[in-house]
């Protein structure tokens, strides 16, 4: 709802809806180390300035902890499979993986939401408790995602003692655990897309190199008929079903 709701008042905007209000001069707002002030003054200071860098690196962040790692992996695997070059456009596939994305992390962000986001709106937690809830939350959704041998793996190169519980591993050991286990899940799905069409490539270089048409490249005949395939198989519900589905 929050992006409908922004995407409506973009449209009103557009139409010139807006015209009739009236918004308050919004402020200079910069940030300098005080010239004359304690030691507390400057500290506080360095936490803005640190606030401000961790807002502009958070959706960074929050991309590789969710499921559009994975998504938008395969989705290069099949442009790339199907051999159109630039077609869909780029940027066309990251939107399909952004709300892709928001479709499989809605009911974790709907945790999120409930159990970490309201209660301290509402006041009644602190943002401490309220960050760990969230993260807690998340970490639940990487762990149940990532492979043992992957998570093995990295508790061993940070040379930590045996895990007994979920706990015990730290947070910055399951981002990157997590990482590899939806990039292996990525080139796993990518490798099953691409067998089709390289069958296809190979049927049509055998035929084109029988009939003695070696300098026509394979590819410029292929590609109708990979496209064509595509979309008799619906290609894109396929890919998208199975995407969904490989969350568990």
């Amino acid at each position: 709802m929050v992006f409908v709701g922004i995407v409506l008042l973009m449209v009103s905007f557009s139409w010139g809806w807006a015209q009739e209000l009236t918004f308050p001069i919004i402020p200079r707002i910069t940030i300098e180390p005080p010239k004359e002030g304690t030691p507390q003054d400057f500290a506080l200071s360095l936490q803005i300035l640190l606030l401000l860098t961790v807002l502009s690196l958070a959706p960074a962040f929050l991309i590789m902890v969710t499921s559009f790692t994975r998504i938008i992996v395969v989705l290069g695997f099949v442009r790339s499979a199907l051999g159109s070059q630039q077609i869909p456009p780029t940027p066309v596939l990251i939107g399909l993986a952004l709300f892709l994305t928001i479709f499989v992390m809605a009911p974790t962000f709907s945790r999120i939401q409930s159990e970490a986001l309201s209660p301290y709106f509402e006041g009644t937690i602190s943002h401490r408790e309220a960050l760990e809830r969230g993260i807690g939350i998340l970490r639940e959704f990487m762990f149940r995602q990532t492979q043992e041998k992957d998570l093995a793996l990295m508790v061993s190169l940070a040379r930590l003692p045996r895990p007994q519980t979920q706990n015990d591993i730290p947070t910055h050991v399951l981002i990157p655990a997590f990482i590899v286990s939806e990039l292996k899940a990525a080139f796993t799905m990518g490798f099953l897309i691409y067998v089709p069409f390289l069958v296809i490539d190979m049927v049509v270089a055998s035929i084109l190199m029988s009939m003695g048409m070696m300098m026509l490249p394979p590819v410029l005949i292929s590609l109708p008929f990979k496209i064509l395939l595509f979309v008799l198989v619906d290609g894109w519900a396929l890919v998208t079903r199975g995407l969904v589905l490989s969350f568990r």
